[in-house]
């Protein structure tokens, strides 16, 4: 790794320390720093970032070096930042791979890079960790200084909250936009009632396909926190590696991840399974709190007309309904969800790259790129499958 074990940017009256594995902070005082947050959700916890160091879903060996930026006063954890050095770009959902290209035609290195996000998730929160502006500053500034020491090529910080992404563009990091997909529940009282607000062919289309897996005799069973069992967890792995080798490429997380965090945080974790004859045939992994339900993983061991928008959509919006949480963000991408009651969402990135050319380049290709983003928007807004914009304020 190419790492400093101290950066010269000092911050007065407080200790910087780069963590390389999160053993080296207690939960209390990692979920203490969480607590203080506006935009934190369960990825951020302990428990889910342990779990991927611990599981080996996220270490060195995998290409994510754990480099956590932490300041630390006399008594606690004042800031952090979830940092990685990598040395590829998988599992990162804003993709640089055009960028990575760019560099090694010119015989120059793209990687290793830092980054801070969260592995294999693509769900927005805070990524300056702090109980102050004052903190969130000294992050970015340590961190601009780690990238210039260590030789890094860049750094990313993806799927932020807006007053971040703002931030650190006041920092000369380059913003890139990108769209997800977000159910919000209006309070609705029941499914029927959400179908009511969709126009008449939306609607119609729906029923449709709920009519279908509703014939083919396939039922539901929710399972929530410590109702999972170990026989579930391997069900549902079964499901979520066979949607990998449908799309011929590797599973990035292992069972040991998935039974660490149905022990250490049952209580952000919902499962649906859907069954036939009895027997399990797929499942849906959802992640939530008290505002919002994110669908992270589906997968099927038989296939069946529409039973993919029923086990990882429909089935979450009434859970969603029934548990009167705000907010489902479907995942990533997925312009497909809009037909089923989801709008679009802008997201935000932010970049810094060390070579004042490939700067200058990319900077002029984020700016062509956020037109388009705007422009996609807009065109979006125009098929918003509901009756009335009225409806959603």
């Amino acid at each position: 790794m190419k790492l400093e074990s101290s950066v010269s940017h000092a911050v007065p009256h407080y200790r910087m320390r780069i963590v390389t594995s999160l053993s080296d902070i207690a939960a209390a005082e990692w979920n203490d720093l969480l607590a203080a947050q506006e935009n934190a959700n369960p990825f951020l916890s302990y428990a889910f970032l342990h779990a991927l160091e611990e599981s080996g879903s996220a270490v060195e060996k995998t290409g994510w070096q754990s480099c956590f930026i932490t300041i630390w006063d006399d008594k606690q954890l004042v800031a952090a930042l979830p940092l990685y050095e990598k040395s590829h770009s998988y599992g990162e959902y804003v993709f640089d791979w055009a960028w990575a290209r760019a560099y090694e035609r010119h015989e120059l290195s793209y990687y290793p890079k830092l980054l801070s996000a969260i592995p294999f998730t693509p769900v927005s929160g805070n990524r300056l960790l702090a109980r102050s502006d004052e903190g969130r500053l000294a992050l970015i500034n340590i961190l601009q200084e780690l990238q210039t020491a260590g030789e890094y090529s860049s750094s990313h910080l993806l799927f932020l909250p807006e007053e971040e992404a703002l931030l650190l563009n006041q920092k000369g990091y380059l913003l890139r936009s990108g769209v997800q997909f977000h159910w919000i529940n209006q309070g609705y009282q029941s499914f029927e009632d959400f179908l009511s607000t969709l126009d008449k062919k939306k609607r119609k289309n729906i029923r449709s396909e709920r009519r279908k897996v509703e014939e083919a005799g396939i039922q539901f069973l929710h399972l929530s926190g410590n109702d999972i069992q170990q026989e579930d967890w391997l069900f549902f792995k079964s499901c979520y590696d066979q949607t990998y080798r449908e799309h011929h490429s590797k599973p990035y997380l292992n069972l040991d991840f998935f039974l660490r965090i149905g022990s250490s945080m049952p209580e952000h974790i919902h499962l649906i399974c859907a069954l036939l004859n009895g027997n399990k045939i797929a499942a849906s992994l959802l992640f939530h709190d008290d505002q919002r339900v994110y669908g992270r993983y589906w997968g099927c061991l038989e296939q069946h007309s529409c039973l993919h928008f029923e086990t990882a959509y429909y089935q979450a919006i009434e859970f969603c309904i029934l548990k009167k949480i705000s907010i489902f963000e479907g995942g990533a991408q997925g312009e497909h969800k809009m037909a089923r009651g989801f709008l679009p969402t802008k997201t935000w990135s932010a970049h810094h790259l060390s070579h004042s050319e490939f700067a200058r380049a990319v900077s002029e290709f984020l700016e062509r790129e956020t037109g388009d983003v705007e422009l996609y928007l807009n065109e979006l807004i125009d098929r918003i499958p509901y009756k009335s914009l009225k409806q959603l304020t």
